[in-house]
């Protein structure tokens, strides 16, 4: 008769996204994920695999909860623009406050330590940017159609420049203790919307 789990594999894998988004992958071992989940080593394997297969269990995760936040906030009837320079401000403030400043974002900090030789890391990685990448593109030529944006603005350009800016920003963000810092390139960053 075969024994049922003694944990739940869902609260499980949000305990060790949580785990890696704060350490990382390498700096965070087997040892690291059995006493934080409390869960013995054999069930963490016979549930998500090795570590590395729950590490992109965990960062497939963590895009699912992300990513229909931002659609919500681009995709919201009405003038697109406010939107979009909404969601620059609030990559800005979460950039630069409190824990998830130290955490910084968990796509990046993989894109940073993993996506260079890493290839299913990087390919979620790639995925993850397309789809912030198209949710702004979206917006920006809703915003185009709707005449928020000049005729003569590149929303394919200008929704890469974005994506550029939010990965930066939660680079610096969770390196520098200057919040200033990553408000006032935000800042400046919409005036290339006007």
């Amino acid at each position: 008769m075969a024994r049922t789990k003694e944990f739940d594999p869902d609260a499980a894998l949000q305990s060790a996204l949580e785990l890696f988004w704060r350490r990382g992958y390498e700096a965070t071992s087997m040892a690291d994920l059995v006493e934080h989940l409390g869960i013995g080593r054999a069930s963490i394997y016979a549930t998500f695999g090795n570590k590395h297969e729950l590490y992109l269990k965990a960062l497939d995760r963590y895009a699912e909860h992300r990513d229909p936040i931002l659609l919500a906030e681009l995709s919201q009837p009405g003038p697109a623009l406010p939107a979009v320079r909404e969601v620059v401000r609030r990559f800005a403030a979460e950039s630069s406050a409190g824990d998830s400043r130290l955490s910084g974002c968990f796509v990046t900090n993989t894109a940073a330590e993993l996506a260079s030789h890493d290839s299913a890391a990087a390919r979620r990685v790639e995925l993850s940017w397309e789809h912030v990448e198209t949710l702004l593109h979206s917006a920006l030529v809703r915003a185009q159609a709707q005449g928020e944006l000049a005729a003569d603005r590149d929303p394919r350009g200008l929704a890469r420049m974005l994506l550029v800016f939010f990965q930066g920003v939660r680079v610096v963000g969770k390196a520098s203790g200057d919040p200033g810092r990553v408000r006032d390139a935000a800042e400046q960053i919409l005036t290339v919307l006007d």
